[in-house]
């Protein structure tokens, strides 16, 4: 086995780039980052409004789900998983939220010993440059860029204007421990560019000696010597390589991808992998179960002149955008286009927002959503923030190049879908107050949907994977649980998994931020035990 590193990290992204930073801060702690996608130097990672066109090709890797019954939409649905440096964060809408005080405290109440909200919130705080807050909620002297956007929409703005007149009231932060109200996102940009993991923590690093970024390799399974992980088999160029691990191997393949490894690895349910003829190093049920996502439907309206995004379509808008954006680095280049959000209840959740709404000045803004045939739009994504439903993650049969099954079970609680038929109602009555409605010509979807029954049926055949998968590898201490509250597999020494997979529960928001967030907190784990000066000089 080839000499590698003391640590390897398995997946560049979200949590790989943090965790790659902060451990290699220690200039004794040798570190290699394992990427099974390219570089960031796609152009349209960098610049905020062309996110839209990282969500297909080679950025992201398409995984088909198997629908459940109360999914009537698409019969061969799929979910995108980042497949770049930086993960999500080098592809995503750059919406930076942390969730409710409570998601966490729910946390710590299942298991997670010391995650709640009291406990997360100075890593939060450590990972933030914040350029509007300066206080006990806030960090400023972060690697993360948080900033207000540096260009809003006209109609954006006239859109929180109406969740005002619908009744809600303005929030001017959602990451205040208070998220009820609406409002405009922080969003991880600064100065024209996005500001990923990759750019934010790695970019600093990459010339340190002790730090290796290796992409295009693909890590096949974990090797272990009796019940200690010691290293991973690799595809490196074509070649199957064995890469040593002299003291951990720290897995950040995010929700789907982290419990595929471990199951390949003959961690899993012994039933699941001797059934594939896989060996079985320690039985632990939970991985790949409690597979936990948001789901979204969409409110797509016809504007009554060139008044969104969708104009910057044609040619001679876009020639004008770039040139501004070239020569002042502003304008609707430097927009994130996701601007307007609010957090409200359903009658269903009485104490706290259980309904996330994303405002977007434009039509077919995200891929597989519908445009406005020949003319402008805006489209509204409506998000069930606390699902019930659960799912899971397998393995198709026990070749490490097959996609696995996912069965997200989407809407299948009842309680789900009545949360989010609610959702579309008060989504429809924030559209209809005078200041927006006036410059909206028709509703083009749902359209012609009156009754709760018929709403019902749009929310089936509509909604869609808001791709914040989290929990198929949840902290805890019950017999489903996968990894203790320091991240450590039970069972196993020398391995850990510090990404969202680890979450017991999904968050009440978009979820990148709770990515930085667990691998900030397990870079301190993970120095205190090896005992590594960076740990005392934070």
């Amino acid at each position: 086995m080839r000499s590698a590193a003391e640590f390897i990290i398995v997946g560049g992204g979200s949590s790989g780039c943090v965790l790659a930073s902060r451990l290699s801060e220690d200039p004794d702690a040798s570190v290699l980052l394992l990427e099974e996608g390219p570089k960031d130097s796609s152009p349209w990672i960098h610049i905020p409004v062309t996110f839209y066109k990282t969500s297909k090709g080679n950025l992201v890797k398409p995984y088909p789900w198997t629908p459940n019954a109360e999914h009537l939409g698409d019969p061969e649905p799929t979910m995108v998983q980042a497949r770049v440096l930086g993960g999500g964060s080098s592809v995503n809408a750059m919406v930076y939220l942390r969730g409710q005080p409570r998601d966490y405290d729910e946390w710590r109440d299942a298991g997670a010993k010391g995650w709640g909200w009291n406990d997360v919130l100075p890593y939060y705080k450590r990972c933030e440059s914040n350029d509007r807050f300066a206080n006990d909620l806030h960090g400023t002297d972060g690697p993360l860029p948080v900033s207000d956007q540096q260009f809003t929409h006209p109609m954006s703005r006239r859109w929180v204007q109406a969740c005002q007149q619908a009744g809600l009231r303005y929030n001017p932060d959602f990451n205040s421990g208070d998220q009820e109200g609406c409002g405009f996102y922080q969003i991880n940009a600064r100065g024209g560019r996005r500001g990923s993991t990759a750019v934010s923590y790695l970019g600093p690093a990459r010339n340190r000696r002790n730090l290796v970024v290796k992409t295009g390799v693909r890590v096949l399974r974990i090797i272990f010597a009796g019940q200690r992980a010691i290293g991973v088999e690799a595809l490196v160029n074509g070649r199957r390589t064995l890469l040593h691990a002299g003291s951990e191997v720290i897995v950040t393949a995010g929700a789907i991808n982290t419990p595929r490894l471990l199951l390949l690895s003959g961690l899993g349910n012994a039933g699941h992998l001797m059934r594939l003829g896989l060996p079985v190093t320690q039985h632990l049920p939970g991985v790949g179960r409690n597979l936990q996502d948001h789901i979204e439907v969409s409110l797509i309206h016809e504007v009554n002149g060139p008044f969104s995004y969708d104009r910057y379509k044609k040619p001679h808008w876009q020639f004008l955008a770039g040139l501004e954006y070239l020569f002042f680095r502003r304008g609707p280049c430097t927009a994130n286009v996701v601007e307007g959000g609010a957090f409200f209840r359903s009658s269903l959740n009485d104490d706290r927002p259980d309904l996330q709404c994303c405002f977007m000045p434009g039509a077919g803004v995200e891929a597989g959503l519908d445009t406005v045939p020949g003319g402008n739009g805006t489209t509204l994504n409506i998000c069930q923030t606390r699902p019930r439903s659960s799912g899971w993650v397998e393995l198709r049969s026990a070749d490490p190049l097959e996609a696995p099954i996912i069965r997200p079970n989407y809407l299948q609680e009842q309680y789900d879908l009545d949360v989010m038929c609610e959702g579309v109602e008060f989504g429809r009555e924030i559209m209809s107050q005078p200041i927006i409605a006036k410059h909206l010509s028709k509703e083009y979807a749902p359209g012609p949907v009156r009754s709760r029954a018929e709403i019902l049926a749009y929310v089936k055949s509509q909604a869609h994977a808001a791709l914040h998968p989290m929990g198929t590898c949840k902290m805890g201490s019950d017999d489903m649980a996968v990894v203790d509250p320091e991240l450590r597999v039970h069972g196993i020494d020398g391995l850990r998994v510090c990404d969202n997979s680890a979450g017991p529960n999904l968050v009440s928001g978009n979820t990148n931020g709770v990515a930085i967030m667990i691998a900030e907190r397990a870079a301190d784990f993970i120095a205190a035990k090896h005992g590594f000066a960076s740990v005392q000089r934070r």
